[in-house]
């Protein structure tokens, strides 16, 4: 079967989509963008998470094809074009970013989480980031890359 999907702005038609493929299949293997990885396959980790028409969503637990004429956008479209997201430039800074497999699903949550909240407050950081799993960090390099963030958002506007 075809999927016709726009994914982080740019229109895409995958054929050949067998009926139990995921999203996450698709824009890993098919599109090309490796961004969102393959960890539990269970929506447990959160290392898939890309937006589908706005909302957070891990891509391991949509099928490919209820991604019909929907709008994708992975930690890829996260950045504008060589420049990254602020929330991106803080993850780096404050050393958020260790061995990088949970890193994709962080910052998309991360990204909804400033962008509905604007400054959260660290329970509320710590309920966005509640269903993505590190093993590396600890976690408080993490939260510090969320307020720092959140802070340089706010005061950009």
């Amino acid at each position: 079967m075809r999927v016709n999907l726009t994914v982080n702005g740019r229109p895409e038609a995958v054929d050949g989509v067998w009926e139990g493929e995921s999203l996450l299949y698709v824009l890993r293997e098919r599109v090309g963008l490796p961004g969102a990885k393959n960890a539990c396959e269970q929506g447990e980790c959160g290392s898939c998470t890309v937006y589908l028409d706005g909302l957070p969503v891990c891509a391991c637990l949509v099928a490919a094809g209820q991604a019909e004429g929907r709008e994708v956008r992975t930690v890829e479209g996260l950045a504008g074009g060589e420049r990254l997201d602020p929330v991106q430039e803080a993850f780096v800074e404050c050393g958020a970013v260790q061995c990088g497999f949970c890193t994709p699903g962080l910052l998309v949550q991360a990204h909804d989480l400033i962008e509905r909240v604007g400054e959260p407050t660290d329970a509320e950081i710590r309920e966005a980031l509640a269903g993505n799993l590190c093993r590396c960090t600890g976690y408080e390099k993490i939260l510090d890359a969320v307020r720092l963030a959140a802070a340089r958002k706010a005061a950009a506007r």
